[in-house]
């Protein structure tokens, strides 16, 4: 039996007129780390309300724990924790008294469960007596999710956990995950950074409020269709908009100093025509891609769709 499900759930806003979720369906495994990866407005959080039971689906189903999510939602209140993207804690209590009264809330203690949060209760520890308004984007971090962890959900459900959070302090929390992986929770967790999705075990790009593909960050990359290269010159600028004229370019856009080019024909043919067009000092290498060029080259796939059929 898989942990959650979701079977063609669609959500609007506004009384029909925003579309967030579009006929979704995915599943996720017992103790999985499942990623949906896209940018903000892609659909994530509205997901994670359906499936924690804040928000009820226009259409379609959904189990979380093999529990109906809209017949059973007090069961399944019972059974996940949730870390919301916005740190939503009391910000007037202290560390301490977030962590009991979230305790208090699932009848249940601290100590009850202590072995759970250990490795990430003892690194606030000391600055149990301080409120938490007054931690660190880490530490706040760090706080949220024992107390989503409290007790002991099934499966966990964490929305955007590392915005805003430095980039040591996004390390050390998916050190946590695959820790909590380990003790055999399932966890769904959304993110906007392209790199966090290496970190789950299948991610599903998001845009929308549409799958755009489900598979493990491995078999993504792998069913990236051509031979990807990156390139630059003496002049970046010209070479995007040389290259974004040529023949045989199927896709090219910036990734950080270089350009991300995929093409139908051999580079020695593009070279000649880098060449001609007076390119000098040219670097050009072959790739392997990452989930951020397979999320571009879906989101180009899909424009292409809906252009031709435009046509």
């Amino acid at each position: 039996m898989n942990a959650i499900t979701l079977n063609s759930i669609t959500k609007t806003y506004s009384k029909g007129t925003i579309l967030a979720v579009d006929d979704v369906s995915f599943s996720v495994e017992k103790g999985e780390i499942f990623g949906l990866i896209g940018p903000d407005g892609a659909g994530k959080s509205t997901i994670f309300r359906l499936l924690t039971t804040l928000l009820l689906p226009d259409k379609g189903t959904g189990t979380v724990g093999g529990l109906d999510m809209v017949k059973d939602f007090k069961a399944i209140r019972g059974i996940v924790g949730y870390m919301p993207g916005r740190f939503s804690l009391y910000q007037d209590l202290t560390v301490e008294e977030n962590l009991n009264f979230f305790a208090t809330v699932f009848n249940t203690t601290i100590e009850e469960n202590y072995n759970l949060i250990k490795d990430i209760y003892v690194q606030i520890e000391p600055f149990k007596d301080r409120r938490a308004g007054k931690l660190s984007g880490g530490m706040k971090q760090k706080l949220a999710l024992c107390c989503a962890l409290i007790h002991k959900p099934e499966v966990l459900f964490l929305d955007e956990p590392t915005t805003g959070v430095d980039v040591v302090s996004r390390r050390e929390f998916w050190e946590m995950l695959k820790r909590l992986k380990a003790q055999g929770i399932t966890i769904l967790v959304s993110t906007s950074y392209m790199d966090e999705a290496t970190m789950c075990d299948r991610i599903a790009l998001m845009l929308g409020g549409k799958i755009l593909s489900v598979a493990s960050p491995e078999d993504t990359i792998k069913a990236y269709p051509e031979q990807l290269y990156a390139v630059k010159s003496n002049s970046i600028y010209h070479l995007l908009l040389d290259l974004r004229k040529y023949e045989g370019t199927i896709n090219c856009y910036t990734f950080g100093e270089y350009l991300h080019l995929s093409i139908t024909n051999n580079e020695q043919e593009v070279r000649k025509y880098l060449q001609e067009k007076g390119h000098t000092d040219v670097e050009f290498k072959a790739i392997v891609p990452t989930v951020e060029d397979c999320f571009i080259r879906l989101l180009k796939h899909r424009d292409d769709e809906r252009n031709s059929n435009k046509n």
